[in-house]
């Protein structure tokens, strides 16, 4: 009975989430007892049990409702059934098949089993990558080309800040083709290796790069904003990039910024990446650096109480690997001193620590956002008012305000007006734009990171 009542609500929740949350959070869920107005259900770790407590419980319960069961009361317990259901189904395709575990060696011709996974680390894999509202759609689409390369989403761009886990998803999508199928050639590398490539290939006359990359069946190229103001070597990848598109084969590729903002990137190449899908992952919020935090520590067989971790995710907030630093470091003070991993180590540590310096200046800022934009700072303090100035005006007005916490005419004097309603319709301008503008969460996100950095 309980499987049917949870199936029902299953049923219920995958259409009102997303792809990626359901299958983080609600895919690997079983329903385990069912007594007198009580359903428990199974799930694999402590990180799904809190999820779903925290974040999906008003969801769960409304769902129960919907079925017929008000009155129903829901626990969810961590059971050791998950992982056995697991082994079972490993034929079929689910966040364990895509894990990215090393390839077996084959003896077929089309894949040595040296060359079947070119320049991938199995260490990145679906399983430990955390999926929050800043990346799932990112996690989504790669999952449906591990699963399926080259019919759907070819080619792939996916943009962001440093530090938010692209090279992890990529390589993730990789790792994960190959466990699905051994056979496939996937090849991955990095622009400026790509690049080093070409040049000794010229230089040295060596034979078998193009080779190399276009006859692979999938082709993951990482930090592509490096390969923009190389015109020799971005038409060497003009050509690959066409010989695999036509042959339906997966293309991959990953840049700190979306193409039309890649300077020097030849119109040919920036017209098929965007001929494919282009998806951004953002900063993660704080809901995501919790649950980052907790599942990192866990893997170093530490556990946190829920006081250090939210500490921990409220003082490091842009960058992932910023914040699997300090975890690193907390849990490094604390096994040299014999410690407790708790609040107070955290905050004597990150006390100490350079993540937020407190001399940033409002010159600093205005300086930053003019240099970002690549105009003057007499620009952005002056008295123009084409589109190009305004709008990095408005941003280092939201950024004094957000950062600094100065007032608004203290804000609107830093940036050379003299109305303080200037400053505040800029501020709720770029406040309102944060939420649906890719582009303004972009800019304004590269700037704070370089400010911190």
């Amino acid at each position: 009975m309980e499987d049917s009542v949870w199936q029902s609500v299953l049923g219920e929740i995958e259409l009102n989430v997303s792809r990626a949350s359901y299958a983080t959070w609600f895919k690997n869920t079983v329903p385990l007892s069912t007594g007198a107005n009580e359903l428990v259900i199974g799930v694999p770790n402590i990180f799904a049990k809190q999820q779903l407590d925290v974040k999906y419980k008003d969801l769960i319960q409304e769902a129960l409702k919907n079925s017929g069961n008000n009155d129903t009361k829901i626990e969810f317990k961590i059971h050791s059934i998950i992982t056995k259901k697991r082994a079972r189904s490993s034929k079929s395709i689910d966040m364990d098949s895509l894990a990215g575990a090393p390839a077996p060696s084959s003896t077929d011709s089309k894949s040595p089993s040296k060359t079947t996974k070119l320049g991938l680390n199995s260490k990145y894999s679906f399983k430990d990558f955390i999926v929050g509202s800043s990346n799932d759609l990112a996690y989504a689409a790669c999952q449906a080309i591990a699963q399926s390369p080259g019919t759907k989403y070819n080619p792939l761009f996916i943009y962001g800040g440093v530090g938010l886990g692209k090279t992890h998803l990529i390589q993730a999508v990789g790792n994960g083709i190959i466990a699905n199928d051994s056979s496939s050639r996937v090849v991955y590398i990095s622009s400026e290796q790509f690049v080093n490539e070409f040049l000794d290939s010229i230089r040295y006359k060596k034979k078998g790069f193009s080779d190399k990359y276009r006859k692979a069946d999938v082709l993951i190229i990482d930090d592509m904003q490096f390969i923009a103001d190389k015109e020799k070597t971005q038409e060497e990848f003009f050509h690959t990039f066409n010989t695999l598109h036509q042959n339906n084969k997966q293309i991959i590729i990953s840049s700190d910024k979306p193409p039309k903002s890649i300077p020097t990137l030849t119109e040919r190449l920036r017209s098929r990446f965007e001929m494919g899908m282009i998806v951004d992952v953002q900063p993660p919020d704080f809901e995501t650096r919790c649950a980052i935090l907790e599942v990192k520590a866990s893997n170093s067989g530490a556990t946190l109480d829920r006081e250090t971790v939210e500490y921990l995710a409220t003082h490091v907030q842009t960058n992932i690997r910023e914040l699997e630093g300090s975890l690193n470091q907390l849990l490094a003070l604390c096994e040299m001193r014999g410690l407790q991993p708790d609040i107070k180590v955290a905050s004597s540590l990150l006390s100490s620590a350079r993540l937020r310096p407190k001399h940033i200046t409002p010159k600093q800022v205005v300086e930053r956002t003019a240099r970002h934009f690549q105009i003057e700072i007499e620009e952005i303090v002056g008295p123009k008012r084409d589109k190009d100035i305004v709008v990095p005006r408005q941003i280092a007005m939201y950024l004094l305000r957000s950062e600094l916490h100065l007032s608004f005419p203290k804000v609107a004097r830093e940036l050379g007006r003299k109305d303080h309603t200037t400053a505040i319709h800029s501020v709720e301008k770029i406040e309102k734009g944060m939420s649906f503008d890719q582009m303004i969460r972009q800019h304004v996100n590269e700037i704070k990171e370089r400010l911190y950095a």
